[in-house]
């Protein structure tokens, strides 16, 4: 494992510990999309069917029980606990996500890397969603613009996750002649552009000191 690899990891972990923090100790989802949670747990669900079946590290099995687990606690998080609950603004939470879910698993289907079977179409079905599944929360915060402290690092920590697994798989290709995941390369790269935006303006503030506000 590369340093890109391990960087990329843990900043997706730090964005899973940010996230647990604010609906766990601070008891507050203000400002998180609920419908991107529910996303994420039906790509880290098909992604990880493996676990049923293989054992490559231990390192790697912790990591997907972390994420596999994290989301679904959040997800129960937020619709169950009164507190977290009640901080849950329903109108803004429009998107209509279930409307991502059938192209992608279509697409799976017509084109993927290997020969396509249950383990195959669903890895890459959550390749295809993973690419996808922050645009409910992106909506979410540009239709309310003003974003809390730890809704920004939320989300520009999942942005660096996909922009050092960019890094990783260039590596990847310089190091490793056989190297070559053009369906993992292409979501990954769409995915890092969903977040440059947001990037820029997170950055800015934080330069100038002022609260993360989105242009209407």
């Amino acid at each position: 494992m590369n340093t890109f690899r391990l960087a990329g990891d843990m900043s997706h972990l730090a964005s899973v510990l940010v996230l647990l923090f604010k609906v766990h100790i601070i008891k507050s989802c203000a400002g998180i999309f609920l419908k991107t949670r529910e996303l994420y747990a039906v790509v880290f669900a098909s992604r990880y069917l493996d676990l049923l079946i293989y054992f490559i590290s231990l390192y790697k099995s912790v990591m997907k029980f972390i994420f596999l687990g994290s989301s679904f606690f959040i997800i129960l998080y937020m619709r169950c606990q009164k507190g977290v609950r009640l901080s849950y603004d329903k109108d803004q939470d429009t998107f209509r996500h279930y409307f991502l879910l059938l192209p992608c698993l279509l697409l799976a289907l017509l084109i993927h890397e290997e020969e396509l079977t249950i383990m195959e179409a669903m890895w890459t079905f959550s390749l295809y969603l993973e690419a996808v599944a922050i645009l409910p929360q992106l909506a979410l915060l540009q239709r309310t613009r003003n974003i809390d402290n730890l809704t920004g690092l939320y989300v520009i920590l999942l942005g660096a996750y996909r922009g050092l697994y960019v890094l990783n798989w260039i590596y990847g290709r310089f190091t490793e002649p056989d190297y070559v995941h053009w369906i993992t390369w292409t979501s990954g790269i769409v995915q890092t552009l969903l977040y440059a935006d947001f990037s820029n303006y997170y950055f800015d503030s934080w330069k100038k000191n002022k609260k993360l506000q989105l242009p209407a």
